[in-house]
């Protein structure tokens, strides 16, 4: 009986991935993540994958002593007697009780080993960039003082709440990313990278990663920071270091120079109002 609704089943799941296109199929085998961006992201995605395989190990052996006792212990007209009832069993219930705490155990061991991994630092980063979370949009400031190829200067460009801003990127180059709050707690997340950190008032964070693949992203916040959290959006441009340069040259040129630290970025948004917002 199992064996026919087992093969109806991966027929009827065959059949639905059969109609999707290779890029939903892609997702699908990796659990529903999108491609992965950045250095970081193959750590991630096998802790992801991993999670998600034990997950369904457990559901289907659990599904399967169900199914089983259902169809085995089925009442019957030829025998309308209930199964012999055990009151205890002292092996099983040892057993139900350690096998949780050591699929526990071995979840937490890789969580940690994958952490480790994420937030490892590089030992000299090749490009700086302190982005400021602002009520409700970002800054970001790109620390090139000591570049020549991209002006030798400090510029920034600043996101309001019409204005989705645009953060550079240099691919296959190393970037260190400080993060800093103009007012609330807000969170920095760029899916295609397989990261998220919090953006904390008066507790800067920060984290290094490589970009890995050309494209264009979609960063948000993902704190609730109050009444226009959803405005909270930027873009994440993954270019060749020769446009990387170009793009700062660009913000040079245009006067936007100097770095724009937390207290004066919620000044970029001009003609905002901060009254009623919520934050936390």
């Amino acid at each position: 009986m199992l064996r026919p609704l087992a093969a109806v089943g991966v027929g009827l799941a065959l059949v639905a991935l059969s109609g999707c296109s290779s890029e939903t199929q892609g997702q699908a085998a990796r659990f529903g993540l999108v491609e992965g961006a950045s250095d970081r992201a193959g750590h991630m995605g096998s802790l992801w994958t991993g999670a998600w395989i034990a997950a369904l190990i457990v559901g289907v052996f659990v599904w399967g002593l169900i199914i089983f006792v259902v169809v085995r212990f089925r009442r019957r007209s030829s025998d309308p007697e209930i199964p012999r009832q055990s009151r205890y069993h002292l092996p099983l219930e040892v057993i139900y009780t350690l096998v949780p705490f050591l699929i526990i155990g071995v979840l937490f061991f890789y969580t940690v080993r994958t952490q480790d991994k994420v937030l490892a630092r590089d030992a000299e980063p090749q490009h700086v960039i302190n982005v400021v979370g602002q009520k409700w949009s970002w800054t970001f400031n790109y620390m090139e003082a000591g570049n020549p190829d991209a002006g030798s200067v400090v510029t920034h460009e600043s996101g309001t709440i019409e204005k989705i801003p645009d953060l550079y990127l240099p691919v296959n180059q190393s970037v260190r990313v400080h993060l800093n709050s103009a007012d609330v707690i807000h969170s920095f997340w760029v899916p295609a990278f397989y990261f998220k950190m919090d953006v904390i008032p008066g507790h800067p964070n920060q984290f290094d990663l490589t970009p890995t693949r050309v494209g264009v992203y979609d960063g948000k916040c993902a704190e609730f920071c109050g009444t226009y959290h959803a405005n909270m959006l930027f873009k994440v441009h993954v270019v060749p270091v020769a446009e990387y340069n170009a793009h700062l040259q660009q913000l040079k040129a245009s006067g936007q120079t100097g770095e724009v630290k937390p207290p004066s970025s919620v000044k970029a948004l001009a003609g905002t109002s901060q009254e009623g917002s919520e934050g936390k």
